[in-house]
């Protein structure tokens, strides 16, 4: 199989090629001009072009389908070269405003949700991708593909700045190596130049590798998916909270370095019943005392292998005032792709059943 060409950094193809502008030149065709096929860029050799592709690919994904929302949120699952299918979601957060002189006065806002694994070993029990289990690591080159690969379907420009969040299928931090390589390709100048304080790591919480992610200080955001305020239900959702507990992962958050201008952010996913009333509320004010923090309240979105509930809407509401009388910034997360297989699994879960039933289908007959 030939190397994925996105898994390497602009120094790493500089040792490679030589001279070195070569290098950039290439990034250029990739990340800016996204151009898959190297015959297709007439400012290297033929030589080069040849060598290129010979040994390395730019196609390593392929999309298999795409779910559109009304909201405009687009839900991708992508093969790769190995047939394996993982999920990636882009988000349009915010549309265009134009004043009456038909001047832009804000332009769109988007965000990228990206995988960092072909399924999950942590397996949450409110999540459709601990269904499937764990498969492997994605690349770093198959991390960054995303990246391009959305930005190009959806025709934005190479200049238009994107959010990256590491909120999709898998556990970030438990691929270390890969996704904070990841975070460094796509924050390169000459490539993509999505700055680090545009990229936020979500992780259920493995409070030796938050301090680590620390420890490089490469200037990305944290986000902590919380979801309960004592040990004893968190380990019910997040089995691996029987390892980090709240306190340790509560440790390794004060010891992470946040901007100045940012926050760590606090994800709390609301489910019906178990954690959305007051008392609640107030023990997530007393565990957060003294953190930078920002709370951002998500409500469970249903799905069929799960048997929890959507809250009632006035009850996080309610939640949320309580945290913001209080001082402690809190938003609630409006809700994108609910129309669609917008849980994390949901549509790569869908696949697999219909591929499944297929064959069947065809062994009867």
């Amino acid at each position: 199989m030939k190397k994925n060409i996105y898994d390497y950094t602009l120094k790493e193809l500089e040792e490679i090629f030589k001279p070195s502008f070569r290098a950039k030149q290439i990034y250029h065709w990739l990340y800016v001009k996204y151009i898959h096929e190297f015959e297709k860029m007439p400012n290297l050799p033929k030589t080069l072009q040849q060598e290129l592709s010979e040994k390395f690919s730019a196609n390593n994904l392929s999309i298999i389908e795409v779910e559109t929302s009304q909201d405009g949120t687009r839900k991708y699952l992508f093969r790769t070269q190995d047939g394996l299918s993982f999920e990636s979601v882009f988000i349009k957060m915010r549309d265009k405003k134009i004043n009456e002189e038909g001047k832009i006065i804000e332009g769109e806002k988007y965000t990228f949700c990206l995988s960092s694994q072909v399924g999950c070993k942590v397996g949450c029990a409110f999540c459709s991708t601990a269904k499937g289990g764990f498969v492997r690591n994605l690349s770093a080159g198959e991390i960054v593909e995303q990246v391009v690969r959305l930005k190009e379907d959806n025709g934005l420009a190479p200049e238009k700045r994107v959010n990256i969040v590491y909120m999709g299928m898998g556990e970030p931090l438990d691929n270390f190596d890969e996704v904070t390589k990841a975070i460094q390709i796509l924050s390169e100048l000459n490539g993509l130049s999505i700055s680090t304080r545009r990229q936020t790591i979500s992780t259920s919480g493995i409070a030796p590798k938050i301090k680590k992610l620390g420890e490089l200080d490469l200037g990305v955001q944290l986000a902590i998916s919380l979801h309960a305020v004592n040990d004893e239900l968190r380990s019910k959702l997040i089995p691996m909270n029987k390892a980090y507990n709240i306190e340790k992962v509560l440790e390794a958050v004060r010891e992470f370095p946040v901007d100045a201008r940012k926050r760590v952010m606090f994800e709390y996913l609301v489910i019906k019943g178990l954690n959305d009333d007051l008392g609640s509320a107030k023990a997530l004010l007393k565990l957060l005392n003294g953190i930078k923090a920002k709370v951002n309240l998500i409500l469970f979105n249903p799905h069929e292998e799960s048997e929890f509930e959507r809250p009632h809407i006035q009850d996080v509401k309610r939640f949320a005032d309580f945290l913001v009388n209080k001082g402690l910034l809190c938003t609630i997360r409006e809700s994108k792709g609910i129309d669609i297989s917008a849980a994390c699994g949901q549509l790569r879960e869908k696949e697999k059943k219909f591929k499944y039933v297929s064959c069947e289908t065809k062994e009867r007959k």
